[in-house]
């Protein structure tokens, strides 16, 4: 079943290519979507697609690459929209 989910990660999630791994995970399990840095210091994406692989990103998400200190994940669920065709980092 597809779905969508809007992340958004806190802590020292910036400077530790947290946006790179997400990206590079979400592509290989086939998800569309985004992902970016927030001025406040957090960082925030969107998922597109299997709702399995999309919880298996968010497990990453929770935890971060190497270097990072994950404070806080909050996950919101939306209704599958398919309005994108990839996944890229957004600056």
């Amino acid at each position: 079943m597809n779905a969508r989910a809007h992340v958004l990660v806190s802590g020292d999630v910036q400077g530790v290519f947290f946006r790179a791994t997400a990206r590079d995970m979400a592509a290989r399990l086939g998800l569309h979507g985004w992902v970016r840095n927030t001025s406040d210091g957090k960082v925030e994406a969107v998922f597109e697609g299997d709702r399995g692989s999309i919880g298996n990103v968010i497990e990453f998400c929770s935890r971060g690459p190497p270097g990072a200190h994950v404070d806080d994940i909050q996950v919101d669920w939306g209704e599958y929209k398919e309005e994108f065709s990839g996944f890229e980092i957004r600056y």
